[in-house]
């Protein structure tokens, strides 16, 4: 079994949020929890849970539909435990959907 690697670049953390540099550099300026370590060149590394923080902001954003940044400030705050079961449950179901994705491709070949 593989390692988990402690830190991932910014664009390893892009194909894993599925939010952009731009934006992921962004939120860091917004949001005090978010910020990945920079080394000597200005080079990002996100830690895992800095990745699930990126997704938390993305939930609320896209699936909650609250868009303005003090909003997802006080929804982050509140920790509301439904909003992380829902999140689990799209994590869990995006998932499921990539591996079915890639049983169709097989199936096709």
């Amino acid at each position: 079994m593989a390692e988990e690697k402690i830190y991932y670049s910014i664009r390893e953390t892009e194909q894993e949020t599925g939010i952009s540099a731009a934006t992921l550099r962004y939120w860091e300026k917004q949001f005090d929890e978010l910020s990945p370590r920079k080394d000597g060149h200005g080079n990002r590394y996100y830690t895992r849970k800095d990745q699930e923080l990126v997704k938390r902001i993305r939930y609320i954003r896209d699936e909650l539909k609250i868009t303005r940044i003090e909003a997802i400030r006080k929804e982050l705050k509140n920790n509301d435990k439904r909003s992380d079961e829902r999140q689990a449950a799209l994590d869990i179901l995006l998932r499921v959907r990539a591996e079915l994705c890639e049983i169709r491709k097989m199936i096709k070949q």
